[in-house]
């Protein structure tokens, strides 16, 4: 059965859902669009097949598409949104199809969620993006750790990178399930999922309720920056989904960012490290690769200068790197000076050296509450090394760096 020559089943889903017409999803070469490199193992059997029958469905091969589905429930008995497809396949040996999800005419809640899921899941598929280019953030992961997850809540996917020491290069990505009302987490119970740069815990090791899944790998929300802004609430989790579901809609967690079970175990060996940076960010942008990153090599400078000048013991120089805006668990600048200029009176000698230092750029967000939230603002971590006649210490030290004007200062400086 071949339906309406303008719109193909999959033009009907993409016209209920997106603000494309069929001119605009016609631009896609739908018959080159397979075979399609692989995702990931799962996700992209699960992508690949459900793709490849809604365009068995464009060229009317409607049986075709009927035993793809049914391939892809063989494989993934649990996952909703095939059997949705079957149902409208079915329907469409009585009549024709007119919109996606058609044999459920009513639109139930559950419905427009496998919708909202069969968009962003035919978007990625459709798309051309470039995976040989990086998120348009400042990246800068030291030698402990060895890959980055970035996470794009408006695309719905998680991103993996291997760090090479000297560069990223991208492994995989996966479809992920965030907050039911969004993003920009605020408060304890507003079922959003926090925007910023986190640190995956090592999995959590008590008996867990099954809407959990196969894992749970704790962020550290609220972070530092977080607090800075009353931020509350707890229990933001890279985790998995419910034993009787393959995976959930976009927007169905409660702050938390959910995979399946197959895709949370395969990045197990990642996250169970307990170094793993998690950058969340929305609208993701990219950039080449192998471009400079300006930010970076200004934010290094800074970070020597910053360190000769404590090194040397010139207080007033030192304390010119700290933003008047600065402060740390409740010590603003005045009483940081006051403390500084006490300890240093006598200029000790010192060696003092950094290593493991990693940088990652604060991904922007759309509610900003004061001018500080709308500046770069990059993360520093490292293992800061003292020695002074009096003290010999080591630590895993956390600075936030916010750029002002033209000079990059400090905000926060404390324990990592």
């Amino acid at each position: 059965m071949v339906l309406n020559r303008t719109l193909s089943y999959i033009i009907l889903a993409a016209i209920t859902l997106l603000p494309w017409n069929a001119t605009a999803v016609n631009s896609y070469n739908l018959g080159n669009l397979l075979p399609k490199p692989k995702l990931n193992q799962l996700t992209g059997l699960a992508e690949n097949l459900l793709v490849k029958s809604l365009l068995e469905i464009t060229q009317g091969k409607n049986q075709q598409a009927l035993n793809t589905i049914d391939e892809l429930i063989n494989k993934i008995p649990n996952f909703k949104l095939a059997y949705l497809v079957r149902g409208d396949l079915l329907m469409a040996q009585a009549q024709h199809l007119q919109a996606f999800g058609n044999a459920n005419i009513n639109k139930s809640d559950e419905v427009k969620d496998l919708q909202a899921e069969a968009r962003v899941r035919i978007e990625r598929y459709l798309s051309n993006e470039n995976l040989d280019k990086l998120p348009n953030l400042l990246l800068a992961p030291s030698e402990q750790q060895t890959h980055i997850i970035v996470v794009d809540t408006d695309k719905s996917r998680l991103y993996l990178y291997k760090n090479n020491g000297d560069s990223l290069s991208y492994i995989a990505d996966y479809y992920v399930t965030v907050g039911k009302n969004g993003v920009n987490k605020q408060a304890e119970g507003d079922k959003r999922t926090p925007i910023g740069v986190y640190f995956a815990k090592p999995k959590l090791t008590q008996p867990l309720a099954d809407m959990y899944g196969d894992g749970a790998y704790p962020l550290n929300y609220p972070n530092e920056w977080d607090s800075r802004f009353n931020r509350s609430g707890s229990g933001i989790w890279l985790h998995g989904t419910p034993s009787n579901t393959y995976s959930r809609p976009p927007n169905a967690s409660d702050g938390c960012v959910v995979l399946t079970n197959q895709d949370i175990k395969a990045l197990s060996p990642v996250l169970q490290s307990g170094k793993t940076p998690v950058v969340i960010a929305n609208n993701l942008t990219w950039k080449d690769a192998d471009s400079a990153d300006n930010d970076e090599q200004a934010l290094k400078a800074a970070m020597r200068a910053w360190l000769n000048d404590w090194k040397a013991q010139d207080t007033p120089k030192y304390l010119s790197h700290y933003s008047q805006d600065f402060s740390s668990d409740g010590i603003d600048l005045p009483k940081w000076s006051a403390h500084k200029f006490k300890v240093q009176a006598a200029k000790p000698k010192v060696d003092i050296s950094l290593s493991n230092i990693s940088m990652f750029a604060y991904p922007t967000t759309d509610n900003r509450s004061d001018n500080a939230s709308a500046k770069k603002v990059v993360v520093v971590d490292f293992t800061q090394d003292f020695k002074s006649p009096s003290l010999a210490n080591k630590m895993q030290k956390r600075q936030y760096w916010i750029q002002e004007g033209n000079a990059w200062k400090i905000i926060y400086e404390g324990a990592a």
